[in-house]
């Protein structure tokens, strides 16, 4: 089956009312469509590329581009996900067993099994070695440019902003204009608002990851037109390889962001 084909007629539960319902209802007249497959609600790149999405919510908007996110987890999940990244409750749908993620033939991540453990243990042990790279190729590099900055990356806190990233003390954007100046990813920058998240996490596991049999299920981008053709995608193959460029992980959008026009 066609894989627009295949998506409309997918139906998950939605996390603003619990309805199941198609997960591009809604999206009829829209210039194009972003269709998200996220990883566990509670996974670094679930929350990663909704902050970036928020950062764009203006230029998505104007270019009449549907955003739909379908995450693994339950209604609970997403509900604190939209809590606490802003995401709208009407675009996110839930999957708790990742199986839209396995229809398409996503990624799984490292699938070890050790006798012995349940399947919430080896997701456990599967997640811990893509951490280290195993299994997860470029996931290291990418934590490491967390901590070092990027001078390809757009500046991510504003210096007036104040983040709060436990067991850090409350720090305001012009903390890091020491590491040079300001306009670009500066050092540790990245890293904190990593950080963040993990406190939220943490904070919050048991609602966030209901079942860790599914903490490695990677991800994909999807972007179509009007008709249903398939403009771009990304399948990810790693953890914190939720972009092609992780440095600007929205670019592939950049030709599409232009003003939908004026409606007659």
């Amino acid at each position: 089956m066609p894989l627009y084909s295949h998506l409309s007629q997918t139906t998950r539960e939605r996390v603003r009312d619990g309805e199941v319902v198609p997960i591009l209802s809604g999206c009829e007249s829209a210039t194009r469509q972003l269709v998200l497959l996220w990883p566990q609600l509670g996974d670094f790149d679930s929350l990663e590329y909704a902050w970036w999405l928020q950062r764009e919510t203006a230029q998505l908007q104007a270019a009449g581009v549907a955003v739909r996110a379908v995450g693994i987890g339950d209604r609970a999940s997403g509900q604190q996900f939209c809590r606490y990244t802003g995401f709208p409750e009407d675009q996110l749908f839930v999957d708790p067993t990742a199986a839209l993620h396995q229809s398409l033939g996503l990624y799984s991540g490292l699938s070890l099994k050790l006798p012995g453990l349940s399947p919430g243990q080896n997701g456990w042990l599967n997640l811990l070695l893509m951490c280290a790279g195993i299994g997860s190729p470029g996931t290291l590099a990418e934590v490491f440019r967390g901590y070092r900055g990027d001078r390809r990356a757009p500046q991510l806190i504003a210096n007036d902003a104040e983040i709060q990233a436990p067991p850090l003390p409350p720090l305001k954007g012009s903390f890091f204009r020491w590491a040079g100046g300001e306009g670009f990813q500066r050092p540790f920058e990245l890293a904190t608002l990593r950080l963040r998240n993990m406190g939220e996490v943490l904070s919050h596991w048991k609602t966030y990851v209901p079942d860790s049999a599914y903490l490695t299920q990677r991800g994909a981008t999807f972007l179509f037109n009007a008709q249903g053709e398939l403009l771009y995608e990304h399948r990810d193959r790693a953890i914190l390889g939720f972009a092609e460029t992780m440095s600007h992980p929205l670019q592939f959008l950049q030709h599409h962001l232009k003003p939908a026009p004026d409606s007659p």
